[in-house]
């Protein structure tokens, strides 16, 4: 069975929730957990999102200039860790 075959559905990027700390996108998944894609993955052509409770993925139907606004909301990481920034 390939990816394609496993495909529950094929979601917006719109219809996806961010999360600027964990820096992923998530939806509800009917399992009662969510799946969940990096936006880095994203920027790297990913576009399968996975429950990490059940075997459902879903596909993420993006444009590469959607994922502009919410990676400037992302914190500055440097070496793995966040940086925090006093003035």
């Amino acid at each position: 069975m390939s990816e394609e075959d496993s495909i529950y559905d094929q979601i917006e990027i719109e219809d996806m929730t961010f999360d600027p700390t964990l820096q992923l996108y998530h939806y509800p998944c009917p399992c009662g957990d969510r799946f969940e894609i990096s936006i880095y993955d994203l920027q790297e052509g990913e576009d399968v999102a996975v429950c990490p409770s059940c075997s459902l993925m879903i596909k993420v139907i993006f444009e590469p200039e959607d994922l502009d606004e919410n990676l400037k909301k992302v914190p500055a990481v440097m070496g793995g860790a966040t940086v925090a920034v006093s003035a």
